[in-house]
C-alpha cells in the first residue's frame, strides 16, 4: 500500500525530541505572535473607531487587526531562510544520521541542534545558498506535477475541469513534502557539491515519480486528515480568544484555530511526513543510478532544473580549478 513505516517514523521523532521541541517553540511562537499582533492591531483600531459611529469602529477594528497580521507576515517572510536553514534542514540532518544507522553518537538536548547546524553549514554553506537551491528544487517539482496535469487534461473524463482543480490542489500538497527529501539525499551522500547532489536526487525522483507520488498521496491524506481533527479540537479555545478581541468578530475564532493548527502541522505533522517520504524515497532508489533519459526530459520541461544543473557545473568546475591550481606561496 505504501513504502514507509509509521512506527519507525514515530520512533525517529522521539529520538530527535530536542529538534521536535525546538520546532514547537519556533512555530507555536509564530502562531502566538500572529494572534497577539492581530489582537493588538484590532484593539488599536477599535480605540480609533471610538471617534466615529459603529460602522467606522467596525471598519477600523478590521483594518487594525489586518495590519497586525500583516506585520507578522512580513517578519516571517524575512525569516523564511532562517527557518529552512536552522529548523527544517537541521532536523533533516539528524534524521539522515539516524536512518543511516550512524545516529548513536548524536548528542542530546541543545547539543543536537548545534551539531545539526554544523552539518548543514558544512554541506550547504550560507542560508541564502540553501534557500536558492530549495527554490530551484521546488520549481523542478512543480514542472513534474505539471506533466501529470497535462496528461490528466487529455483524458476524456466527464467534469474534468472541476476534477482537475481538485487534482492540482492535491498534487501541490503532496509535493510539499518532497523538496526536503531532496535535501536529505544531499546530506546522505555527503556530496561536496550540493547542487550536483540535488540534480541527481531530482533525476532519481523523476524516474520513480509514480511510486513517490503514491506515497505522497497517502501521506497527504494522513497529514491533512489529522490537521482537520486538530483544527476542530482547537475551535473551542479559539472561540474564547475571539471573544476577547474587541469587536466580537465571530470569524476570528476560525482564523485563530487555523493559525494554531498550522503551527502544529509545521512542528509535528510535517517532520513526520518528511521522515516517511525519506523512508519511501531511499527504499525506492536503492541500487539505482540517475537515468540520462530522465535527466534530458527534466532539462526539456523545467527551466529551474536547467539552472540547477548549471550551478552544479559551475561549482564542479571551480572545485577542479582549485585542485589543479598552483599552491600559493
Amino acid at each position: 500500500m505504501w513504502d514507509f513505516r509509521i512506527g519507525q517514523a514515530l520512533g525517529l521523532m522521539l529520538r530527535t525530541l530536542p529538534f521536535v521541541l525546538f520546532r514547537m517553540f519556533v512555530y507555536f511562537g509564530v502562531a502566538l505572535a500572529y494572534v497577539l499582533m492581530t489582537a493588538a492591531g484590532a484593539g488599536v483600531g477599535w480605540g480609533i473607531g471610538g471617534m466615529g459611529d459603529e460602522g467606522f469602529r467596525a471598519a477600523s477594528t478590521f483594518w487594525g487587526g489586518l495590519a497586525g497580521f500583516g506585520i507578522v507576515g512580513a517578519v516571517m517572510y524575512v525569516l523564511r531562510e532562517y527557518l529552512l536553514y536552522m529548523v527544517k534542514a537541521g532536523h533533516i540532518a539528524v534524521l539522515v544520521e539516524l536512518l543511516e544507522g550512524e545516529g548513536n553518537t548524536l548528542p542530546g538536548g541543545k547539543g543536537q541542534i548545534q551539531y545539526a547546524g554544523g552539518v548543514v553549514k558544512e554541506r550547504f554553506g550560507q542560508a541564502s545558498l540553501l534557500f536558492a537551491m530549495d527554490q530551484l528544487i521546488k520549481g523542478t517539482l512543480r514542472s513534474l506535477t505539471g506533466l501529470f496535469r497535462t496528461l490528466f487534461r487529455l483524458l476524456p473524463i466527464p467534469g474534468a475541469p472541476s476534477l482537475l482543480r481538485v487534482v492540482e490542489a492535491f498534487l501541490r500538497m503532496a509535493v510539499g513534502f518532497i523538496d526536503e527529501v531532496i535535501l536529505a539525499y544531499c546530506l546522505r551522500t555527503r556530496s561536496d557539491n550540493a547542487w550536483e547532489g540535488s540534480r541527481e536526487a531530482l533525476v532519481l525522483y523523476g524516474q520513480n515519480v509514480k511510486p513517490m507520488l503514491k506515497n505522497a498521496a497517502w501521506l497527504t491524506l494522513i497529514v491533512y486528515g489529522l490537521l482537520l481533527l486538530v483544527f476542530l479540537i482547537l475551535l473551542g479555545p479559539a472561540a474564547l480568544v475571539a471573544y476577547l478581541i474587541p469587536g466580537g468578530w465571530s470569524a476570528t475564532g476560525v482564523v485563530v484555530a487555523l493559525i494554531f493548527a498550522w503551527s502544529i502541522k509545521a512542528a509535528l505533522l510535517e517532520p513526520f511526513a518528511v521522515i516517511c517520504m525519506m523512508q519511501a524515497y531511499f527504499k525506492t532508489i536503492e541500487g539505482q543510478q540517475p537515468d540520462p533519459e530522465w535527466e534530458a526530459r527534466l532539462e526539456g520541461m523545467s527551466k529551474t532544473f536547467r539552472q540547477l544543473k548549471e550551478k552544479a557545473g559551475e561549482v564542479g568546475a571551480s572545485a577542479e580549478d582549485d585542485k589543479s591550481g598552483v599552491p600559493q606561496q
